[in-house]
């Protein structure tokens, strides 16, 4: 927020709070080792003038020199920055909601595409029995066998191998 917001914000003459702003930096320097930012701006007339652009930090502290009334508009100023900024973060960051059908849409779509396509490299049951001379009984009953050691479920292909 600049000096001139400030000086909009709280009724002041803008010279009033660019003097209360001077009058406190030094007391800021000395306990946070930085100025206040003092930047340019163009008047009515296409002048430039100083003002301060100043964090929210700084403007509270120079909002201890106002009266309570200057002090509570200030503190609503920037609460509703705030929640500008956070608005505007919010819009940025979120898809709108026919966006995110048609993403949810896409997919769901590729998800099914994907269940109806064939496998590649996947053997069935019954290829990998005849691999190791055994019918598909024999190597379900010896799946399902080792499935349920005491080790825990599942084996590896070797288990599955006749003795």
């Amino acid at each position: 927020m600049t000096s001139l917001e400030i000086a909009e914000v709280t009724s002041k003459q803008h010279c009033h709070v660019m003097a209360a702003i001077r009058k406190m930096e030094p007391a800021w320097q000395k306990v946070n080792q930085s100025n206040f930012r003092l930047v340019d701006y163009q008047d009515k007339k296409g002048e430039l003038r100083p003002c301060y652009q100043l964090t929210k930090t700084e403007c509270l502290y120079i909002a201890t020199k106002f009266n309570d009334e200057a002090r509570a508009r200030l503190v609503l100023r920037w609460e509703q920055l705030e929640l500008q900024e956070l608005k505007r973060k919010q819009q940025l960051a979120l898809p709108s909601p026919k966006k995110i059908l048609a993403l949810a849409d896409d997919i769901i779509g590729s998800g099914l595409r994907m269940l109806n396509e064939p496998a590649e490299d996947t053997l069935t049951a019954t290829q990998v029995a005849k691999t190791f001379n055994m019918t598909t009984f024999d190597f379900n009953a010896r799946h399902q066998l080792l499935s349920h050691r005491p080790e825990g479920p599942g084996c590896s292909l070797q288990h599955c191998l006749p003795t």
